[in-house]
């Protein structure tokens, strides 16, 4: 079972969660996937989750916990996808993850399974306000854990608030897109397809991060020296922009948002 929460590292939320999870099953074995996402911020996660789930064995239980709408009227799911069972709040942080669940999955259906949790009787009493993954989430995913029927924990449901990357201007002369994800290192993962852009590697071109240029465009990090601004395709797939051994979003002053341009330069600059 895996937890991802935007509680911070050394959380004793996170702690707490581990304590109902572990007395209602002792032989669970937990791995913290990350508890350092940025405070409420669904977008982060949904990337975040994104990247490290379809790299987990089917059958996996993942329980996620960021949930700026805690205590409201918003719904607590129950996902099949892939193989694999989440448990998150419905506010569009799993949906990335688990269209590429299914796209990697070699059985199953190709959309999510999902249910909404309205049974109180596999919940943690009395249940606060503030904290629905200690008091519903983990309850659940511990039931789940022994084998409970997840037919159990309530209706299915047909709409649910979805995460979509934004989607980049591919055309034959310029790739438009964003940043849409900052990782540890600074590195700026953009929406736009490394694929699209290998498309143009005969040809000269001009990378553009707001208005600062990047006039690298490598295969890997160590082709640059240090403090390069570089540009290459992610292992995710997606066109980055780093500078080797340095951080790009602090040096190209780049946030999620800020837009970024590949194009094709005339023939007489791309000397």
């Amino acid at each position: 079972m895996t937890l991802t929460t935007d509680f911070g590292e050394g959380s004793p939320y996170v702690a707490a969660m581990k304590g109902v999870l572990l007395s209602a099953n002792p032989s669970l074995r937990l791995i913290d996937l990350g508890h350092a996402i940025p405070p409420q911020d669904v977008r982060h996660a949904a990337f975040f989750l994104a990247g490290c789930l379809p790299y987990f064995p089917p059958g996996t239980i993942h329980v996620i916990v960021v949930d700026p709408g805690v205590g409201t009227q918003r719904a607590l799911l129950h996902i099949e996808a892939g193989g694999h069972q989440l448990l998150a709040p419905d506010n569009g942080c799993w949906t990335l993850a688990t269209t590429r669940l299914t796209a990697a999955s070699e059985r199953g259906a190709s959309v999510p399974s999902v249910r909404r949790l309205t049974e109180p009787r596999f919940w943690r009493h009395p249940v606060s306000a503030t904290f629905h993954g200690r008091d519903i989430l983990a309850p659940v995913a511990a039931y789940l854990s022994l084998g409970g029927d997840p037919r159990d924990l309530g209706s299915p449901v047909s709409e649910w608030v979805r995460y979509n990357l934004p989607d980049p201007i591919l055309e034959s002369h310029r790739l438009a897109g964003e940043v849409v994800f900052v990782d540890s290192f600074g590195n700026l993962l953009t929406n736009i397809p490394g694929q699209a852009v290998l498309a143009l590697a005969s040809v000269p071109v001009q990378v553009l991060v707001a208005t600062r240029t990047v006039t690298r465009v490598v295969r890997t990090y160590g082709e640059a020296i240090r403090g390069t601004p570089v540009a290459l395709v992610s292992s995710d797939g997606l066109f980055e922009v780093a500078v080797v051994e340095g951080n790009a979003a602090r040096e190209l002053d780049a946030v999620v948002g800020t837009p970024v341009m590949v194009s094709v330069l005339p023939s007489e600059q791309g000397v």
